[in-house]
């Protein structure tokens, strides 16, 4: 395997927006009126992020016209930032263990019940595709596997911030990436049974990629996540929280590799394989739910 050259992370260059006071006041809102009322102040949200974000609705339209296989309108845009809001918002109710608010359907849980009583520990692979909080939240609140997440720390710091002062407990399943120490960590969690998340379409600016078809087209995809999933050696599944609209999430969970059992010398063409299942099946969910991944930065590097 020849890894490319590292991708220019430029999701990581994009100025954050977010502002300390605006989510608070948000948080306050939703928590003291309710979901319902909180969704109407999105609208506002979602509606000056497209009129003043040009780059990001570039990306936006870009991606969408893969995904619905036509142009993409405003009103495409609008729904792929409202979905965007959507599922920032509802991490507040979630974060509180709300969970009589949604209705959360599960898809495959059977296949990860069943690898994790084999032997402890699984690991799951995602994307910025629909709500990996709702998955965190079954796992915490319907007596399902418990789920760590290891992410970077860095990434919506400030909005990390507001929900861990409404909820503390909500950073403790946090395994930060880009320590020394962020693998054995990881093989602890696995160990004590635990569910270990990654998320596999963006890389930091010095991490290795490999083109893997995407959408019709090749993009690159950062090689760590899976190098880290070969030393583990667990079973990996993809897993995504779809938000389908109103209070609706429909969790998924299928198979893709299983380095338990992967010689050495067969390593990287298992990764490999790996990456371009990984990418086959975030193109199936991006043209199920096209509204639900969200990168808005140029993915495919055609700059």
């Amino acid at each position: 395997m020849n890894p490319g050259k590292p991708a220019a992370a430029d999701w990581r260059r994009q100025q954050e927006r977010s502002n300390l006071a605006i989510l608070k006041l948000m948080v306050w809102i939703s928590l003291t009126f309710g979901r319902a009322i909180g969704r109407l102040v999105l609208h506002g949200i979602a509606a000056y992020f497209v009129l003043f974000s040009p780059k990001a609705r570039r990306c936006s339209r870009d991606y969408l016209h893969r995904a619905l296989g036509r142009w993409a309108e405003w009103s495409d845009g609008y729904r792929h930032v409202f979905s965007f809001a959507s599922t920032i918002h509802d991490r507040i109710y979630l974060l509180n263990d709300r969970f009589d608010l949604f209705d959360i359907e599960l898809v495959g849980e059977a296949a990860v019940s069943a690898a994790a009583r084999s032997q402890p520990g699984v690991l799951l692979i995602g994307a910025h595709l629909g709500s990996f909080e709702a998955l965190r939240a079954v796992g915490r609140g319907q007596g399902g596997l418990p789920v760590a997440m290891l992410m970077y720390e860095e990434n919506a710091r400030k909005i990390n911030a507001t929900l861990e002062a409404i909820n503390p407990a909500a950073s403790q399943d946090i395994i930060p990436l880009g320590r020394m120490d962020s693998m054995l960590q990881a093989r602890d969690k696995l160990e004590a049974g635990y569910a270990v998340g990654m998320l596999a379409d963006r890389s930091l600016g010095d991490d290795a990629t490999i083109p893997c078809d995407f959408l019709g087209q090749p993009a690159p995809f950062p090689v760590g996540p899976w190098r880290m999933a070969a030393l583990l050696r667990r079973p990996v599944f993809f897993m995504t929280g779809l938000y389908l609209g109103g209070n609706r999430y429909r969790l998924h969970f299928e198979p893709l590799a299983d380095f338990s059992q992967t010689p050495r010398a067969d390593r990287d063409a298992a990764i490999r394989a790996a990456m371009q299942r990984y990418a086959d099946r975030l193109s199936h969910f991006c043209r199920q739910a096209p509204y639900n991944w969200f990168n808005f930065f140029d993915f495919w590097q055609k700059k």
